[in-house]
């Protein structure tokens, strides 16, 4: 295959953004700077935490059921079933003798970077976010009851999976964790955390990591949080891929990706959007994508909206914007989007383009979800009314690429895998310190 050199790719990249500050490029390599320094043994205790199911109220789900790096870090499926769901990815079916109380509503991100200090803000919707002002250093639903003292936004994230009921929790009222999150009492003695903690305190491997890492004291869920950190910016770390080789003149790229860098960084203005070094601004966005599945609602709404970012904001110029997430491995991260509605990247990128376009011709058999008994998860998406709340949300007008223009981006996209970060460097445990199962 023809490789297009270094140099003539950033010559190209230049001629993009060329203007009156000169001609440097609109990308640039990885700052290695931006990543912490981990502490190799709480990332070796992290990575037990990860596959381990004892977080969970049930003990039946860990952090890789949906996470899970023989599935790119997530779960290969639309909307997960969480608690009352078994097996793994594509597998995993409903339970009938304990059926979910409904699916997960977003689809299961990638984890890839997150310690990196450019990943500020964390979920579809942003809601957890660096915040200086805010006494803890970040802001997030919890408010003022939220704990002190973590390491990072990514350590402060893991603190919620384990209070859904949906996710990790339980069913109200089957275990004393889910009926602690019923009740409202996640901080301090007797809350949800303290529950967790008291788990771990009594198996003795834990017992003994945790005092080798954090000292003797007794465990708090903060210091659970931050070796769940310590292990994904470890594991999972991906700044060596071809394109970053590429912009490091090491390397050069075959002919197809080179020519989709410079859509992408040019006349198809994904830039716009997926900027920086991790091909993400961050922010959010209305792309005005095909809603199905439950909608994000509190327990008390039956609605099946998801209304993105303005349940975080109430600011109505949020309304179904979603962050813009990384594109770092996304060749290994079907399906696409906030609820996961395209299997591949060819179809998601039509559907980006050309959001009303894709309405029309929406086909929800190619959806890889898995099923609910008594559950219509598509019932939004042929709501006329959802379709135009969303669609009123985009700001910009329906366009096309020809099919040699989509796949050479795919082909690009593809120069963003990071084959190591994929394998992953420490790996999945033949056990874990609780002797629950480990899902491979």
């Amino acid at each position: 295959m023809r490789r297009l050199a270094a140099p003539a790719l950033i010559a190209s990249l230049a001629g993009l953004s060329a203007g009156a500050t000169g001609n440097a490029p609109p990308v640039a390599p990885v700052d290695p700077g931006g990543f912490r320094e981990v502490d190799p043994d709480m990332a070796a205790l992290g990575q037990l935490l990860f596959f381990d199911p004892v977080l969970s109220g049930n003990r039946n789900i860990a952090c890789a059921t949906c996470h899970h790096p023989g599935l790119g870090t997530a779960d290969g499926v639309a909307l997960s079933l969480g608690e009352g769901g078994t097996g793994l990815g594509p597998d995993r079916v409903a339970d009938p003798s304990n059926l979910p109380e409904q699916r997960i509503p977003r689809n299961a991100p990638g984890l890839f970077n997150l310690g990196h200090e450019s990943f500020t803000v964390m979920f579809h919707d942003g809601r957890l976010e660096l915040d200086e002002a805010r006494e803890s250093g970040i802001r997030t639903p919890l408010g003022t009851e939220m704990e002190m003292g973590f390491a990072s936004v990514l350590s402060a994230q893991s603190m919620f999976p384990v209070l859904s009921p949906d996710e990790m929790a339980g069913h109200y009222s089957e275990n004393e964790i889910s009926q602690a999150v019923r009740i409202g009492r996640i901080t301090g003695e007797g809350g949800a955390w303290d529950l967790l903690t008291d788990r771990l305190e009594v198996i003795p491997d834990y017992r003994a990591a945790f005092t080798e890492v954090f000292g003797p004291e007794d465990i708090r869920f903060t210091e659970v949080s931050d070796a769940l950190a310590a292990f994904i910016e470890l594991e999972w770390r991906a700044d060596d891929s071809p394109f970053d080789r590429y912009l490091r003149g090491a390397a050069d790229l075959p002919a197809d990706a080179a020519r989709g860098a410079v859509l992408f960084y040019g006349e198809a203005g994904c830039s716009s959007c997926h900027s920086g070094p991790f091909q993400t601004d961050n922010g959010f966005h209305a792309t005005g994508l095909v809603q199905f599945g439950p909608g994000k609602r509190g327990r008390f709404e039956t609605h099946l909206r998801d209304e993105g970012r303005y349940r975080v904001t109430g600011d109505p110029a949020d309304l179904y914007a979603f962050r813009t997430p990384s594109l770092r491995n996304v060749a290994a991260t079907a399906p696409y989007g906030h609820d996961g509605a395209y299997p591949d990247l060819p179809g998601f990128i039509r559907a980006h383009l050309a959001p009303r376009a894709a309405w029309d011709a929406y086909d929800a058999a190619t959806v890889p979800i898995p099923a609910l008994p008594g559950e219509d998860p598509f019932m939004a998406a042929r709501d006329p009314e959802m379709r135009a709340a969303i669609l009123g949300a985009v700001s910009f007008e329906d366009r096309a690429l020809s099919e040699a223009e989509i796949a050479d981006l795919v082909a690009f996209l593809g120069s963003l895998t990071d084959e190591a970060a994929l394998d992953g460097r420490l790996g999945i445990p033949e056990t874990v310190p609780s002797g629950l199962p480990v899902e491979r």
